[in-house]
């Protein structure tokens, strides 16, 4: 079975960053895919779907120092649909993105410049993700 989803988006605000009662970071955001089609009258329409997205340890430091808002964004990750009771007794659902990679897509002069890190897959333990690569002025080309 797959469980898959891919997205290229923008980012609708900062990343939020919180820690797990065993401190283990948690990033979530949302980003914005617009598709454009024209409709029957022969004019552009927009149609715009926001995505919540969940990143875990590592890959979620790295979105809260990269990412910010109307960064591009590049994740690929699982669909994940989650139920809890509210303070009222009420049922509610969300269905979000555990984000396995994420690669920027902005310049690297604007926010949330470019580069590629990936993690474990489930987000809750495994191997370390990449380092993001150093900053400097001594390119080797």
């Amino acid at each position: 079975m797959i469980n898959k989803a891919i997205l290229i988006g923008n980012l609708g605000a900062d990343p939020e960053i919180r820690y797990t009662q065993n401190g283990t970071p948690v990033a979530t955001f949302r980003i914005a895919t617009t598709e454009r089609r024209k409709g029957q009258d022969g004019q552009v329409q927009e149609m715009t779907e926001w995505h919540r997205i969940v990143a875990w340890q590592r890959l979620a430091e790295i979105c809260g120092e990269y990412l910010s808002k109307g960064s591009k964004v590049y994740i690929e990750g699982r669909i994940q649909t989650r139920k809890w009771t509210d303070q009222s007794g009420v049922e509610r659902y969300t269905t979000e993105i555990n984000a396995r990679e994420m690669k920027m897509l902005s310049p690297r002069n604007s926010p949330g410049g470019g580069g590629e890190y990936g993690g474990s897959g489930s987000g809750y333990g495994g191997d370390s993700l990449t380092e993001p690569p150093p900053v400097g002025d001594d390119v080797p080309f």
